[in-house]
């Protein structure tokens, strides 16, 4: 079974023993700024991290700034706060400088916690180092140690399986239904997301507020509606960054971003009062990233009732911001008035269909011959490219993967035209569509 990919793994350690270096190295990516300078992570950075098919959320948390050595109340608030977020704790210790009464008050810290904690002494750049630069970290009376060259990678995959072994097996999938539809209700704070979910199960099941960031955490509730289940995920908003200075919110994008991890379909919710925003686009590219379904949900519609201008300038103003993922259905409703609320099942089952067709190999290589035939592929150093195959590789979302001569030469704008022949060619028109192209394996000389 896959790993539920909400699941939250904190990078916890004093200043500059490398937190950041092993989060690029995890995450494959350069997201965190690497300086030398202590303290350069001020805010948590936030992935999703897969390996051997197995998912999690890792956040960075920035230094634990110690004072002569020691932490500091303010900081050992914001470190108790990360571990009870977190589902495991990833502690970074620098084998250069050695151990220091900061990491002992840490690991102290750490033991009363409760968790599975990973003790990684980073800055070991091979095996020659180990019995040297090991041997004070023993001290401590950790049976296990883990020790790492973020920066070079060594022990780095001997570090991800352990880590990966730990995993917890999805603990939504197991109580809820067969065939249930996961649903997570996004947005940022105050544009009624609670609100939106009481009106669409008719009760007062969720704490309803004007006062911003009510909702801290991701809320459930089971729904069923007709023939089938829905789970309902409410979450907290999701605010800029210049806004999360409170350590709370810092973790509740967190917690938005882990219910993306677990639904299918994203209902995003837009404020018809404010209009589409910045920090909106932001939260639907979060849903394209992590390949989710979506449905844009323009709230409080009700407040435009007697201005048709305004109504026409904010839906022109929503397509030209979401041009990205056109083909997310956007409804108008009121979470208040009950309007448009009827819509909602009905378009969440044309898109789950879609979300989920799988499609036959022979229909899809006719779809990639008659796209070739009307847009050749380009000239890659001097040959043409050459598409031979496709099949579909995974739903939700549709993922196709396209067999060529040269994938590294064929440039993402054929890439979108045949993501566009697909989605028109199989009726996709709700979702996202992924084509990947893989290279044509040689055959071995005999």
């Amino acid at each position: 079974m896959k790993t539920d990919s909400s699941t939250l793994v904190a990078l916890i350690g004093r200043p500059n023993v490398g937190k950041s270096t092993l989060f690029n190295r995890m995450t494959r990516r350069r997201d965190a700024i690497v300086d030398p300078t202590p303290g350069v992570t001020r805010d948590r950075h936030y992935a999703r991290v897969s390996w051997e098919s197995r998912g999690f959320t890792l956040v960075d948390t920035g230094g634990l700034d110690d004072e002569n050595d020691t932490i500091t109340s303010h900081i050992r608030g914001q470190a108790l706060q990360a571990l009870e977020e977190a589902r495991i704790i990833l502690f970074v210790m620098d084998g250069r400088q050695g151990l220091t009464p900061g990491d002992r008050e840490i690991v102290e810290m750490l033991r009363r916690t409760g968790k599975k904690v990973f003790f990684v002494v980073n800055k070991i750049d091979g095996p020659e180092q180990e019995v040297e630069l090991l041997s004070p970290f023993w001290e401590l009376g950790i049976e296990t140690l883990w020790p790492v060259s973020a920066e070079h990678s060594y022990g780095f995959s001997s570090l991800m399986e352990g880590l990966v072994s730990e995993l917890p097996d999805s603990e939504v999938e197991a109580d809820l239904p067969e065939g249930t539809v996961k649903l997570a209700f996004l947005g940022r704070p105050n544009v009624g997301k609670s609100s939106m979910i009481n009106a669409i199960i008719g009760q007062e099941r969720m704490v309803v507020s004007d006062i911003a960031g009510t909702t801290r955490d991701s809320v459930d509730t089971l729904l069923t509606h007709g023939k089938h289940s829905y789970l309902l995920i409410d979450t907290a908003g999701i605010r800029r960054k210049g806004k999360t200075t409170d350590k709370l919110e810092k973790f509740s994008i967190l917690k938005a971003l882990g219910a993306l991890g677990r639904c299918h379909i994203a209902l995003v919710l837009i404020d018809a009062g404010e209009g589409i925003t910045e920090q909106d686009t932001k939260i639907l590219g979060y849903t394209q990233e992590q390949g989710r379904a979506c449905i844009i949900l323009v709230n409080k519609w009700d407040l435009l009732r007697e201005d048709t201008h305004r109504r026409r300038q904010l839906m022109e103003e929503i397509e030209m911001a979401t041009a990205f993922m056109s083909f997310a259905p956007v409804l108008k409703v009121s979470a208040l008035t009950g309007a448009g609320i009827k819509k909602i099942f009905p378009e969440i089952g044309r898109v789950f269909r879609q979300y989920n067709k799988r499609f036959p190999t022979s229909a899809l290589n006719r779809l990639l011959e008659n796209a070739v035939a009307g847009h050749n592929p380009p000239y890659h150093r001097g040959r043409r490219l050459k598409l031979y195959y496709t099949a579909q590789i995974q739903t939700a979302p549709p993922t196709f993967a396209v067999i060529a001569n040269a994938p590294k030469g064929i440039h993402f704008s054929y890439q979108r035209y045949l993501v566009n022949s697909f989605r028109k060619g199989l009726g996709l028109d709700r979702v996202p569509v992924r084509v990947f192209f893989r290279e044509k394996k040689k055959k071995k000389k005999k």
